[in-house]
């Protein structure tokens, strides 16, 4: 569900401070989840399934057993937050050093060495679209989505400027059994759930 006037942006940074005070006033008191995009506020009032929360297990598993020990899979909190586009969103993984965690309030999307979401299966656009917008508009070289919905999944990265902003320039389609590669990291996609 969206609220909040069609263009967030439009208007400029008191509008988006507004939401921004919003969102972190309600987000201890009502159930979901909060982001703010392009559209105004997003609240995700749907937990996430099994699924979705045993395919995130299963990934930062497999992806910190490659990394190096200095750099992880973060779930949860906090946001990653660009002011100056008008965005606060909340990946399911974030792929960041401990060093750039290491901040108070929200971590710098520029920061992040990728952004991963697993599909909702109440909400596949806000993954397979809003967010593919407005993660190379906040810097993230690297977005995977997974989708347990279809056992596919795909890696966006080389950010290029369009007329419609930042997008991504190279989108590598995977169906889940193949190997993936994220960043400089390649895990197995094989064994994770799919909705039923």
């Amino acid at each position: 569900m969206t609220i909040a006037p069609d263009n967030a942006r439009q208007g400029a940074s008191h509008r988006y401070r507004a939401m921004r005070d919003f969102v972190q006033s309600a987000d201890d008191t009502l159930p979901g989840k909060f982001e703010i995009t392009q559209e105004g506020i997003v609240h995700d009032m749907m937990s996430p399934v099994g699924p979705h929360e045993l395919t995130t297990v299963h990934l930062r598993r497999r992806l910190e057993k490659v990394m190096p020990e200095e750099i992880v899979a973060h779930t949860g909190e906090p946001d990653v937050e660009d002011e100056s586009q008008g965005l606060m969103r909340r990946p399911d993984m974030m792929v960041i050093t401990m060093e750039d965690m290491d901040v108070p309030g929200s971590f710098d999307p520029r920061t992040l060495i990728a952004a991963i979401e697993v599909v909702s299966r109440s909400n596949p656009d806000n993954d397979w679209v809003t967010k593919m917008r407005d993660y190379p508009l906040m810097g993230i070289p690297v977005y995977a989505v997974f989708d347990p919905r279809t056992g596919t999944g795909a890696v966006l990265t080389d950010i290029h400027p369009t007329p419609d902003g930042p997008r991504y320039a190279t989108r590598k389609d995977f169906v889940y059994g193949e190997d993936v590669t994220i960043a400089d990291w390649t895990i197995a996609t094989d064994g994770l759930p799919l909705y039923e």
